[in-house]
Parts: structure tokens; C-alpha cells; sequence
């Protein structure tokens, strides 16, 4: 089991102004401290499950590029971004940079798409049919791989368009940075997965996350795929306490909705949790701190991961 930490939200203290040097610290914190994996948002405002949609919010490629300049060992992502946002050649381009800057750290996360508050007020086209979205994903992901790999890329598909276009210099990693699709849906999703994914990540309990990867495994005997060439990863919200007595200061203290999304819990309750995700096939768990709560990660790093080494 390797462990990542994902980063919800930009609000590190009063002043919207000091927002990069809270993830700079944050990051830097997480590669010196046993995990791996260090993400953000690719949103442009809020998402209503973890704040106030007028939050400060960074645009995830720009934080993401400085962070790979200020950080040496841990794998820098975005979890995830959505396929409307940018033409996907020239995400290609921007995510080839960013994977030069890190020397090779970059993992493409990349889904569907959901918020469509966020579409309105950007100006993007959502199209209401889900199929419509990941078929659109599917595409895009094909023309990023061809723009990382071949000489000069040319695609005439339904959604997008590319002539002999060039992109240099290609990114670092070989064959291609790896290629991370979020979401968990069970006909279509997962199966673009199987065909085109280095990592998937998925939602819902132990026994929820062992059956999607069932359905994956499937997909993958479908497509002749090797199950086990893509790494399993979920992302949850946390919020963690030492003993019962401190977690009801600290939802209280935060605020912490109820129902809360993701996991509010002790270390031995959180300890457990994560075995049996581990029992369930995840090889990467990436934690959420619920707003920035730093002793979250703290308690994950010095008596949780352990468990795992």
C-alpha cells in the first residue's frame, strides 16, 4: 500500500494572497514525510462538498507546474481534470511541461466531467448525457497518448481535431507519463480504463471498490488487457483524531457536516479502514484532510502509515 495526499482546498489562512505558499509547505511536507502522491483540484471554483463556491481557488496546471519546480520526489498530479476544459492537444502540451519541470512526476488525472455550475459560468458545453462526456474523454485521451509518442499527430475524430501538429520536446517519462481516469462507472467508464488507463480511481466503501474492481478485471479479460497493469487508487476525505474525545472537538472545531463525505475516525478506526481497502485491491490511498486540517495528515504519516510499510 503507498499513500498520497490530495489537496481540497486553497484556503490556508486569512489572506487569499499567501494561498501558494500554504500548498508549497503542504507538499513539500508530504514528500519528506512517507507519502508518494501529491494532487489538486482541476476545478475553477469550489466544489460544493468541500467549500463555498466564492472560495479562493488556484487553477490546478498553474499551481501544479510551480509545485513541480519546488518539490523532487513526490508524483504530482491532477485529480482530475475535466476534458471540457482545455483542448485536449493542448493539454497535452501542458502537461508535457509540467513533466519536464518535475524531472518525470507527472501522472495525467483525467475524467468525464460533472460540475455543470461550473460549465455555466466558464462557458463551457455540457453535454446532459454522461455517455456523450466519457465518449469525448475516451477521445481525448487517445489524441494526448499520439501527441506524447508519435512525431507529428494528426486525428479527425467526432469531437476533436488536430493537423500534423507537433509537440516538443516530448515529456520525459517513457513511453508517456502514466494516464489516471477518475470515476467509477461500471459500462462505460471503467471500460475506457481497461482499453487506455495506467491507474484508475474510484469511490465508495471496501465492498463497493472491491466490486468495481470486478467489473474492471472484467473489462480488462474484454479487451485483453493485463488487470494488473493498472494500479488501483481511491481518494478519500479524512478526518482523523487520536481518540474518541479529541475527533468530537475537532467536528466540532471544523465544523465537519453530518453526513460527512469521506471518514471521520481514530487511528485504529482509520487503521482498520485502510486494511481493508488494501483487502479490497487499492494500491494507492490518497486522503483528503478536511479543510486543510494539518494534524489529519500528521496522524496519517507518523502512526497510520507504519501499519503499511
Amino acid at each position: 500500500m503507498k499513500f498520497g495526499v490530495h489537496n481540497p482546498s486553497f484556503v490556508f489562512g486569512p489572506d487569499p494572497a499567501e494561498a501558494f505558499e500554504g500548498i508549497r509547505t503542504k507538499a513539500q511536507w508530504v514528500e519528506t514525510h512517507g507519502f508518494t502522491w501529491f494532487s489538486v483540484m482541476d476545478h475553477l471554483i469550489q466544489i460544493p462538498p468541500v467549500g463555498a463556491a466564492d472560495e479562493p481557488f488556484i487553477e490546478g496546471w498553474t499551481v501544479l507546474s510551480a509545485l513541480a519546480a519546488v518539490t523532487s520526489k513526490v508524483r504530482l498530479a491532477t485529480l482530475a481534470s475535466s476534458v471540457a476544459y482545455r483542448n485536449p492537444a493542448h493539454l497535452a502540451k501542458i502537461a508535457a511541461g509540467v513533466d519536464l519541470i518535475s524531472r518525470g512526476r507527472l501522472t495525467l488525472g483525467i475524467g468525464a466531467g460533472w460540475f455543470e455550475e461550473e460549465y455555466r459560468q466558464y462557458g463551457f458545453e455540457f453535454p446532459q448525457r454522461p455517455a456523450v462526456r466519457i465518449r469525448q474523454l475516451e477521445e481525448a485521451v487517445r489524441l494526448i497518448l499520439a501527441m506524447w509518442t508519435e512525431p507529428r499527430t494528426t486525428l479527425h475524430g467526432k469531437y476533436f481535431h488536430v493537423e500534423d501538429a507537433i509537440l516538443e520536446p516530448k515529456p520525459v517519462q517513457r513511453p508517456h507519463p502514466p494516464v489516471m481516469i477518475a470515476g467509477g462507472g461500471e459500462q462505460l467508464t471503467l471500460r475506457v480504463v481497461a482499453r487506455l488507463a495506467d491507474s484508475c480511481n474510484v469511490f465508495g466503501d471496501p465492498a463497493e471498490v472491491r466490486r468495481k474492481f470486478g467489473i474492471l478485471r472484467r473489462h480488462c479479460e474484454a479487451e485483453q488487457r493485463r488487470y494488473e497493469a493498472i494500479e488501483k487508487t481511491i481518494v478519500m476525505g479524512l478526518v482523523l483524531a487520536r481518540d474518541e474525545a479529541e475527533l468530537a472537538a475537532k467536528r466540532a472545531r471544523l465544523a465537519v457536516p453530518e453526513p460527512f463525505r469521506g471518514f471521520a475516525g481514530t487511528v485504529s478506526e482509520v487503521t482498520d479502514l485502510i486494511g481493508k481497502y488494501g483487502e479490497a485491491g487499492v494500491q494507492l490511498f490518497i486522503s483528503s484532510a478536511f479543510k486543510n486540517d494539518a494534524e489529519t495528515h500528521e496522524l496519517l504519516a507518523s502512526e497510520v502509515i507504519p501499519h503499511f510499510a
